[in-house]
């Protein structure tokens, strides 16, 4: 494939990526606006998900790969380590989703097209993505632990607004719900396999690279 195919089919997945996030943004802010509500608020609780952080940051690299000029963002987000933690976390999304979420409900309309964007396209290909056109063979285990520090982080700011506001935006990890003890073993459950799923990625790039050397 041409670069300038490339370029069209990054662009072609970031807008994707873009456009399930746009729709699930308007009808929160919609829904705000109707109720009532504060649209800081509503912007503040879309940002509190992680399935929308992650899809942020997968639109952002897909946005990068497509442009050609070079700059320090273009830099930092494809550097190999980094668009491969990415992949961690929107394969976690995905498998999340199907998994512990997608039964709890039946969206329709624009929120069934937003919710299949962000939970199941998007996690397909960005994983083509990186496994099609990132480098391979510069993988260490101690990414891991690095990629590791995103849910962990978002785990305690989930807390910790939960707490102020007293309510959670996943059910699985509903403190009101579950208590503590419980919250916190299924958050090391997806932990668990956030950190599977992270080795599973090291060990690909670590064969791939190999490979490759060895052709």
């Amino acid at each position: 494939m041409s670069a300038v195919h490339k370029h069209r089919l990054f662009a072609l997945m970031a807008l994707l990526g873009w456009s399930g996030l746009v729709i699930q943004l308007d009808m929160v802010l919609i829904a705000r606006w109707t109720s009532g509500a504060s649209l800081l608020g509503g912007l503040v609780n879309y940002f509190s998900f992680f399935t929308v952080l992650t899809n942020t940051l997968a639109a952002t690299v897909l946005t990068y790969a497509a442009k050609r000029h070079d700059s320090t963002g273009r830099r930092f987000f494809l550097q190999p380590w980094v668009t491969s933690g990415i992949t961690v976390s929107i394969i976690v999304v995905g498998v999340a989703y199907s998994l512990l979420l997608r039964n709890l409900w039946q969206p329709q309309g624009l929120r069934w097209l937003s919710n299949e964007l962000l939970h199941d396209v998007m996690p397909v290909l960005f994983t083509l993505y990186w496994w099609l056109y990132v480098p391979k063979g510069t993988l260490r285990l101690s990414h891991v632990g690095l990629w590791a520090l995103y849910p962990i982080v978002y785990f305690a700011y989930f807390l910790l607004r939960g707490h102020l506001l007293g309510m959670y935006a996943y059910p699985f990890i509903d403190v009101n719900k579950l208590g503590y003890a419980q919250t916190f073993v299924n958050a090391l459950g997806v932990l668990a396999g956030f950190i599977a799923v992270a080795l599973v990625l090291v060990g690909i790039d670590r064969w791939r690279g190999a490979n490759l050397r060895r052709g």
